[in-house]
């Protein structure tokens, strides 16, 4: 692993985030204080009726989907390790009057943080490109899961995030090469913001990520690749009368997200 200190680069960035996610239209707040869920039909058709059952939600930013979850009658646990996060989570959660828990802690770490199994854990939209090693990872997974127990993750692509240059040039190698350090402006919840960051992240081909899950005792009872995203984080998107977003000219050919679920055996 390059001897950068990619986890405090990263916790910056997700602080500096989340005070502009937090106003953003992207995340809309206010709606959602007002009733609306943050879930796709993706994860709500994959996971069903989630009534009294136990969810670790990993990686949970600050809370949008772990509340929606708990509105629909699930006993729910977000972790993530930004510290802001975590504070308007739980700010969020005592406003609505919801009883998710929120835990300031590093997947990572989390073993050290966390005394408890789950009937499911989930985690979704951009979370394991932040991640080096997809095998701890996957240990963290297996770990908080009890037996029977079902994990459940949707994700961006591996290919769609290769591309650059309205996805006419390869910047990025499928495979994961080691880690990508940049310097950014913006953020997908505000393009125009003026918000400059570093960023440390890592590729993880498909394969990677369904062996690690199968090395911990997960068995793979579906997997999904869908040729559109549930929202505007890319560029050069149109949003069809379905409400996703395709690529413009791309007729669907490439895959933009994709899904697994998984038991533990």
């Amino acid at each position: 692993m390059d001897n950068i200190d990619y986890f405090n680069i990263n916790k910056s960035l997700w602080n500096g985030k989340t005070a502009i996610h937090v106003k953003s239209d992207f995340y809309d707040v206010e709606s959602f204080k007002k009733g609306k869920s943050s879930l796709n039909f993706i994860e709500l058709e994959a996971l069903g009726d989630v009534k009294g059952k136990s969810i670790l939600h990993l990686q949970c930013h600050f809370g949008l989907d772990t509340l929606s979850w708990a509105r629909l009658g699930a006993n729910v646990t977000g972790v993530d390790f930004s510290d802001k996060a975590i504070d308007y989570a739980r700010s969020l959660n005592s406003e609505l009057g919801l009883n998710a828990k929120f835990i300031l802690s590093n997947v990572y770490d989390l073993k050290n943080n966390l005394d408890e199994k789950f009937d499911i854990v989930f985690t979704s939209y951009g979370t394991i490109g932040r991640l080096p090693d997809l095998n701890r990872w996957a240990d963290v997974v297996s770990h908080f899961l009890k037996p029977g127990g079902t994990f459940f993750m949707v994700e961006f692509h591996p290919v769609v995030c290769m591309l650059v240059n309205n996805y006419s040039e390869i910047k990025y190698s499928y495979f994961n090469s080691g880690m990508v350090k940049e310097t950014n402006i913006g953020t997908y919840a505000d393009w125009n913001s003026d918000f400059t960051h570093e960023t440390c992240e890592w590729s993880h081909p498909l394969s990677d990520v369904i062996t690690a899950l199968m090395k911990k005792s997960l068995h793979i009872a579906e997997f999904k690749e869908y040729p559109f995203s549930c929202y505007k984080c890319f560029d050069n998107l149109e949003q069809g009368s379905d409400n996703l977003w395709r690529i413009k000219g791309m007729n669907e050919k490439i895959p933009v997200m994709y899904s697994i679920k998984a038991m533990k055996s």
